[in-house]
């Protein structure tokens, strides 16, 4: 029987601006498959511009259930990016974590976290005029706080930061969004850690 493999998170999650085959949670699923390893198609809550406490209201509404085999988090850009706090962040993310581990029948195991990609970078941070390294150095701290109660929560957590930013030239057409090329890197970091945690 297939497994069950739910995606929280914002844009990065949802593929803003990349086909839905491009999308990185479907990308993990295809890499899976052609690795002998069956999952359903990815529920997927996520929207464009989500904060943490955006997402924990979307959840809400879609009504989750516990009883899922792999549920991903990536969340934090739109923290960063409206200028929230990284107190007001670790609370709300551990919080989120919290519930994902629930929703997984409350084996942390089967929660794999990702790292928050590096906007700064792109070629839209940088015709915006943005402070690309204080971009940069923020991000560090929300995904050193993601790291951390990963951590201690018993999730997995993967980082993808540094892919975004050696390669910040694969990006979708509004400059700003990683494209299908930018996620297929992803997927050979998160591809293990999933393995990892269906198994767990």
């Amino acid at each position: 029987m297939a497994a069950r493999f739910l995606a929280l998170g914002d844009s990065y999650t949802i593929g803003e601006g990349v086909p839905e085959a491009g999308r990185w949670p479907v990308q993990l699923v295809a890499d899976l498959a052609a690795a002998g390893i069956a999952l359903d198609p990815p529920r997927i809550v996520a929207v464009t511009g989500w904060t943490t406490d955006e997402l924990a209201a979307g959840m809400d509404s879609a009504t989750l259930a516990p009883g899922w085999d792999l549920v991903t988090l990536l969340i934090g850009v739109n923290n960063q990016y409206r200028g929230r706090s990284e107190d007001e962040y670790r609370q709300e993310f551990a919080h989120l974590l919290a519930r994902a581990v629930a929703l997984a029948d409350g084996q942390a195991g089967r929660v794999v976290v990702v790292s928050i990609p590096d906007w700064g970078v792109t070629r839209f941070a940088r015709e915006s005029g943005r402070d690309r390294a204080a971009i940069g150095a923020a991000l560090d701290r929300f995904n050193a706080i993601a790291r951390t109660e990963a951590g201690t929560a018993g999730a997995a957590f993967v980082d993808i930061t540094d892919l975004t930013r050696a390669h910040p030239d694969e990006l979708a057409d509004d400059g700003l969004h990683p494209d299908a090329r930018q996620y297929a890197r992803w997927i050979s970091r998160i591809a293990p850690a999933a393995r990892a945690a269906l198994a767990a």
